[in-house]
């Protein structure tokens, strides 16, 4: 009896060497694989920053070309004046001594014979140097600016190139094509808020709406998420938040507890959500029932919020759209199911948050620069 205790003892201590050394490899594991992703964020972060400064050096340039023509132009224009100027004074200085000869002849009341030949050069310097016959070419002038206000308004139409990305880089990016379209089941949402016929906005309300009860439905916290998921690529989408003063926006999966009081049927309280929470000015990203304060943005208001998942990455970002601001980034690894957008537009609050939330067009939004 004894050796066969000492036998189990020893077989379950050598499992847990095992799976110890197992363990400890897979630690070791993932240490290099954030090493080797830490270093390739690094080397791109390096390419794309060395680029804007290519970018900067050579609006720098062309800055440089433009001002150089310019003060040339003026300098060229500025020698003919001082020519002009020139002149005039050696005609000054010529006049002021045939006066001087006149007045002595005056004195000595003697004969003067008039002097066609300064009269000519009066005439002709006068002729000359007339300042309206000095132009700038202003047509040149309007069109140099008009030019650098079109390269400023191309620059803002590519930035913030984030914007550029996920409106452009990806056509499955487009709001409105199948695989990004997001419309509100209103068999998911809590009774007590309403979802637009088109399921493209949610609004609270204080009266409890006669729906019929489901699986589905949502019927403690004030939730409604998509009707349509999706399990592969990678997705944007913007929902208008203005003149609201609590709201919570995320992604779960589908099996996010709906019935009773349980905190992990909030999005974020639990494994299987993750949300930014606004709330009197504050922001908050949950996951896990942890909360991560956003004080980079504190008091900052949005009129829109984005959120962009790519399941080759596990990520989740949320930025505020008007600015591509980033907000917060959640990383899954890999994502074990398919994901529904959530919403939650937030009780009252007092009288102060009485608007919906509007799924909106990504692909029509711009950036406030």
């Amino acid at each position: 009896m004894k050796a066969q205790i000492k036998e189990t003892l020893v077989k379950q201590q050598e499992y847990l060497n095992r799976q110890r050394d197992a363990i400890a490899y897979r630690m070791k594991k993932l240490a290099a694989k954030q090493a080797d992703i830490n270093k390739k964020t690094d080397v791109l972060k390096e390419k794309i920053k060395k680029k804007y400064q290519d970018m900067k050096r050579v609006l720098d340039e062309d800055l440089h070309i433009t001002m150089t023509q310019l003060e040339m132009e003026a300098e060229a224009t500025e020698r003919v004046i001082e020519d002009h100027v020139e002149r005039c004074y050696v005609l000054t200085q010529d006049i002021d001594h045939e006066l001087s000869e006149l007045s002595a002849r005056l004195e000595k009341q003697q004969n003067y014979d008039k002097d066609s030949e300064t009269e000519g050069r009066i005439a002709d310097m006068l002729k000359q140097t007339d300042p309206e016959l000095i132009h700038m070419d202003e047509f040149k002038n309007e069109q140099l600016f008009s030019l650098t206000i079109n390269l400023l308004l191309f620059i803002r139409s590519q930035v913030p190139v984030t914007k550029k990305l996920f409106q452009s880089c990806f056509p499955w990016f487009r709001f409105n094509t199948d695989a990004t379209d997001v419309v509100l089941n209103p068999n998911s949402a809590h009774p007590k808020l309403i979802i637009s016929p088109g399921g493209d906005s949610v609004t609270y309300t204080e009266t409890w709406q006669e729906v019929p009860e489901n699986v589905s439905r949502f019927d403690t916290t004030l939730n409604a998420v998509s009707l349509n998921g999706f399990g592969e690529g990678r997705h944007y989408w913007e929902v208008q938040v203005a003149g609201k003063t609590y709201w919570e926006l995320g992604v779960t999966y589908p099996s996010i507890p709906r019935k009773g009081r349980e905190e992990l049927s909030w999005l974020g309280r639990g494994t299987d959500s993750w949300c930014v929470e606004f709330f009197n000015g504050s922001y908050n990203a949950w996951h896990r029932g942890v909360s991560h304060a956003l004080t980079h943005v504190e008091g900052r208001g949005f009129t829109r919020i984005g959120v962009f998942s790519s399941s080759p990455g596990g990520l989740v970002c949320f930025l505020g759209a008007d600015t591509m601001t980033p907000l917060y980034c959640f990383c899954a690894g890999t994502f074990t199911d398919k994901l529904l957008q959530a919403v939650c537009p937030g009780h009252d609050n007092e009288g102060t948050n009485w608007k919906p939330l509007q799924l909106c067009d990504a692909s029509r939004s711009g950036p406030t620069l």
